[in-house]
Parts: C-alpha cells; structure tokens; sequence
C-alpha cells in the first residue's frame, strides 16, 4: 500500500533502535528514507499523514554518513595511474569493493605520470552516482606532476613538471582536460602556480597544497588565491619549524580570508603520522581534518612486490615502501582502519571520528547539501556500525549495498 499518495508512491523505510549522527552528536532517533533521501518525519507525519512502508531494526548501532575517501589511489590489484584495457572496469572493481569500508564517495587519484597517461585515463574515469554496483565517482584527484623535486615522495622525478607558460594552459597541456576533476594537488612554491590555482578554482576544482617545500607565507599566498587543502599533512612537505612552520602553519595561520576553512589530508595509518603528530593537528584545527586512505594498488592483496603508476613499491606488513627504498608510498589501509585508528590515536569522541571521514570531506567538496550529512533531503548514503566502529551495513541511495 502506498505511504504517501499526496505526494508520492515510493515507499518508506523506518530505520529504528538506533542512534544517528546528527549535528555533531549521536542522537537516539529514527531515520527515515523514501526515492533515496533523508525524510523530516515531522512533515511526514503532519503535513502527509504518512507512515513507513518496511521497518529496520537496527539493533542499538549507529547509523554515521557514508565515508568520503578523497585520496585513493587504487586497491584490490587496480591501479588508477596506469592505461589499462579497461579503465572503467577497474574503477569499477574498487568502487564495488570499498563498500565493506563503508565508503559511498570516492575521487580516485592519479600520482604524477607521463602526458600520454593522463591523456588516456581522464577521460575514462567520470562522475557517477553510486549504487548497489558501487561507491560513487566524485572526480578525481591528480596528485601531481605540479610538485616539488625535493618532496617528490613516491613519485616519479622524471616526469615532474613547472608552469612554464602559467596559468591552465601548462594543466591542459599535461592533462589533456580538466572535466571531471575534483583535486589538484600543486606545490604553492613552483614559479606562476598563482594563475593556475586562481583558473583551477574558478572552475569548480579543489586545489591542495601538498608534496611541497613552501615556506608558510608562500602557502598563506596560495590560500589567498583559493586553495583549501592540504595533501596528507606533514608528508612530503617541510617539518614544523619554530621560526617557519611551513604548510603545517596554515592550521593556525591568522593571515586566511574571512570564514575561509582550510581543510587537511590525514593518513591515519600508524604509520605515515605519529600518533602525538595527529593529536597536535587535530587539537590544533579539529574542524579541518579529513581522513585519506592514500591507498595503492596493493590493499587488499598479500604482501610482496606491486606497483603505483611508474614505480615499483613492496609492501612489508602495513608499510607500502617504493622498491629497494625506505620511501613511503602510500598505505594500504582501509577507510574504517583509519577511523578506528584515529579515534584511538588522538582520543576524540566517536562522532569527531566519523565526521572526519564524511562530513568534513562532504565540506571540502562543497557538497555538504547533499553528502556527508544525515540532514534532511540529503542523499541517504550511510553506513551502520557497532561500538567497535566496525561497519556492519553500507547504504546508498536508502538501499542496502554491502552487509558483513
């Protein structure tokens, strides 16, 4: 029988014994879902006269929004920096699979590479929905070949590049397009980076600072022109130095425009940040912090030898190491992994946990209207957790996609 013919045929499902995540608190109440989003029971109730068509009980646990992973760069044997035969099917793979993390959102990421792979990937990999065939496309994130020599990382030197010419044209000549682009990530200190941050920002892009050697006034500049982020904090940047703090100083910096939130990378692993490195960031700007995978290809399989983009990388254990180096090259965590880990590192509370990993990702995006949130009419990506923080269930859309 229809719930609501006033205003709709689609049926209502009730999730209840639960607690939601909602304005910054767990709160002890249902959650409501009709055609994919968040219901106001109020206006149900007293403005349709509605009621649920399917009850959830949801066994005491909590209901969090979706995560939002904005750096990955691969996982389950993918790798999203090379041109393979069938792009998509591989984006595909990792989408399905990182619902068990309980991520609904992804923006895969591309480490620095020739012209001719960009060339052959971007347009490849497009903004999607998600569903119960996966985590939705959010854009991507080119992390590079805009970077520093001397904080290159993992990434390949020969194929860094500067701003010869300024400005988009330099981004267009590498990347070929700039559709369906989420991120950039661009060293602040590379000669003309301003004019090609100010056109990135115009259209729509996020510009990250990251894998960089800039001073903390070069970075405030490049704040000024509209970047907000900050790519996997203390990682492939400048230490924290008293008299030049650096990127890292741009969580305290009193030079930012007017309401202008920096947001920043976290790679809580256990091993890319000290734990006593991630209690100070966080206490420092705890509304800036957005938890990143950084994951390679390697996540999900055995230890051994892998690949990232043109470098061969050996997972030991936990650590993801470029071969015959002791250079980090990302992680191979999970999405939960690092919200369990961060909440036991930095000892925040459980919500702080979860917002890192969905709202403040949903903020830095500006899609905080529809994703990130449990906000009524927003997308009704969520996923459902026990104490433990261990996902249980992933929903997209109101439908169930992943169950343990």
């Amino acid at each position: 029988m229809p719930s609501n013919k006033s205003v709709s045929d689609a049926p209502i499902t009730q999730f209840v014994n639960c607690r939601i995540l909602r304005d910054h608190s767990l709160q002890r109440e249902d959650l409501w879902v009709r055609q994919g989003k968040i219901l106001n029971p109020e206006k149900l109730f007293f403005e349709e006269q509605g009621f649920a068509d399917h009850k959830v009980d949801c066994g005491n646990k909590i209901i969090a929004p979706g995560f939002i992973d904005v750096q990955i760069n691969g996982g389950y044997g993918v790798d999203f920096s090379q041109a393979t035969n069938d792009i998509k099917g591989g984006v595909a793979l990792v989408a399905k699979r990182i619902l068990e993390q309980g991520v609904t959102s992804f923006c895969p990421t591309l480490v620095t590479s020739p012209p001719d792979i960009y060339k052959q990937v971007i347009p490849e990999i497009r903004v999607t929905d998600g569903s119960e065939q996966g985590a939705g496309v959010l854009g991507l994130h080119l992390e590079g070949p805009f970077i520093s020599r001397e904080k290159k990382g993992a990434h390949p030197p020969q194929f860094l590049c500067s701003f010869d010419e300024g400005g988009v044209s330099d981004l267009i000549k590498i990347y070929g397009q700039l559709e369906n682009v989420a991120i950039v990530t661009v060293a602040p200190e590379l000669a003309d980076s301003g004019p090609a941050i100010c056109e990135l920002v115009r259209r729509g892009i996020t510009v990250s600072l990251g894998h960089s050697m800039a001073d903390l006034c070069q970075a405030e500049e490049a704040v000024q022109h509209g970047a907000t982020f900050i790519t996997h904090l203390f990682n492939a940047m400048l230490p924290f130095h008293h008299r030049d703090p650096g990127i890292v100083g741009l969580l305290t910096s009193d030079r930012l425009p007017a309401g202008h939130t920096v947001y920043y990378g976290m790679i809580a692993d256990g091993i890319h940040t000290h734990p006593a490195a991630l209690r100070i960031a966080h206490r420092a700007h705890p509304a800036g912090l957005v938890l990143v995978t950084d994951a390679v290809p390697a996540m999900g399989l055995p230890a051994g030898r892998h690949s990232l983009g043109q470098q061969e990388i050996h997972i030991e254990g936990l650590h993801a190491y470029v071969a015959g180096t002791t250079t980090l090259s990302g992680s191979i965590a999970t999405m939960d992994m690092c919200v369990r880990h961060f909440k036991q590192a930095s000892g925040c509370t459980v919500e702080e946990a979860l917002e890192a990993a969905s709202l403040h990702p949903a903020q830095l995006l500006g899609i905080s209207h529809r994703k990130g949130t449990l906000d009524y009419g927003t997308d009704a990506d969520f996923v459902i957790l026990d104490d433990t923080l261990t996902v249980r269930e992933t929903y997209i859309a109101g439908d169930l996609v992943w169950r343990k």
